[in-house]
């Protein structure tokens, strides 16, 4: 049988544990409470241990005062040229005051929502896609500055918004990208534009400093040689005269390089100077002393008759004497005169193994001719 004391008791402990569930109220951090008292609000509960009226008091709305986190789904918008774009944003806001977001507005969320649309399709309906694109800080500038002061008789502060995505149809985008393509070709050209300049130009710099190298060293080398063939003539000079050298020898020098002055091919006509003639004189009188020298005194003392010989065997002459001195020759005419200088020398080359033949007969007979007589 159950003891009637214990009935009351039981009652009585489950009534307690009741009425000490519905009067302590523990509320997490970051979070609040707001609490109504017959249905009017009462106070907000902060964090901690927190006590209430049974029955009288209730706790209506529990919030979140920590930042949140809200992406919107892309909405269209008309730009200023009359292009449809679809701009997805992300709004970061946070409650600042419980009594207002719970008691200010029925739906904070959908009303920042549709406040965001509203005021992106004035922003946006002000700009055309070139700047809408190329704008977003301005464009995140205004909507915050529009929504926080809408929200803020609404306990919420908007800390950031952005702008998550700016899609164009699908036309733009092909006609953008063409565009780009376009501006790329087009920086691309005037690189290699820009890279041949430069390469035209070293090469031509190049080229220069090649030239003027060539140049002075072709300089040089002609003041080189220059002073090397003047140093050669003043030795020749020098020895000529320190040796007192014979007229006669420089007159048969003289009609040795007279050959060579007819052979070059830049010759379109050769000037047969004056002095010929007596330079062949000259050379002919002194192979004809020379000759004198072993003939017998019958010759020796017959020079004039002698030279005169040698004149009259002498070929072509009168040619010779005919051409006066400066008389401009063909290509023909200078190879005619080379022959004339030719036989001139032939000449003086006779005269002088004529010479050489009148010495040996006058010469002493060997021992074995006088010993056989």
């Amino acid at each position: 049988m159950v003891d009637p004391v214990l009935i009351p008791t039981l009652v009585a402990a489950i009534v307690v544990v009741f009425l000490v569930a519905a009067t302590v109220r523990i509320v997490p951090q970051a979070r609040r409470y707001n609490v109504e008292r017959f249905g009017r609000y009462r106070r907000t509960l902060q964090p901690g241990l927190n006590f209430v009226v049974p029955v009288a008091d209730r706790v209506n709305t529990k919030l979140d005062v920590r930042e949140q986190v809200y992406s919107s789904q892309p909405k269209p918008v008309i730009t200023e040229d009359n292009l449809v774009v679809n701009i997805d944003t992300v709004l970061y806001y946070q409650i600042t005051d419980p009594r207002a977001a719970a008691y200010e507005v029925a739906d904070y969320l959908q009303a920042i929502d549709q406040l965001t649309v509203t005021t992106l399709r004035n922003v946006i309906g002000s700009m055309d896609l070139e700047e809408t694109l190329t704008s977003r800080e301005e464009i995140n500038a205004r909507l915050r500055a529009v929504l926080d002061d809408a929200t803020g008789k609404w306990g919420i502060r908007v800390n950031r918004v952005e702008i998550k995505a700016i899609d164009p149809p699908h036309t733009i985008k092909e006609a953008m990208e063409k565009q780009m393509r376009a501006e790329r070709d087009k920086r691309a050209a005037i690189l290699h534009a820009e890279g041949e300049r430069q390469a035209k130009i070293l090469t031509a710099e190049g080229t220069k400093q090649k030239d003027i190298l060539e140049a002075q060293g072709t300089q040089q080398a002609m003041i080189l040689r220059a002073d090397g063939e003047a140093k050669a003539v003043e030795r020749v000079f020098q020895a000529v005269h320190r040796n007192n050298a014979d007229p006669k020898i420089l007159a048969y020098k003289y009609l040795e390089t007279l050959p060579h002055l007819a052979k070059s091919d830049n010759n379109t006509f050769w000037v047969i100077p004056g002095e010929l003639t007596e330079a062949v004189r000259a050379v002919t009188h002194a192979f004809g002393d020379q000759s004198a020298m072993g003939l017998p005194r019958s010759a020796a003392a017959r020079p004039e008759e002698s030279a005169a010989e040698a004149e009259n065997d002498a070929p072509d002459g009168d040619a010779a004497a005919e051409l006066e001195p400066g008389t401009p020759l063909s290509l023909d005419a200078a190879a005619a005169a080379d022959e004339v200088a030719k036989r001139a020398a032939a000449v003086v080359s006779d005269a002088k193994a004529e010479a050489e033949a009148a010495r040996a007969s006058q010469a002493p007979p060997d021992r074995g001719q006088s010993s056989g007589g």
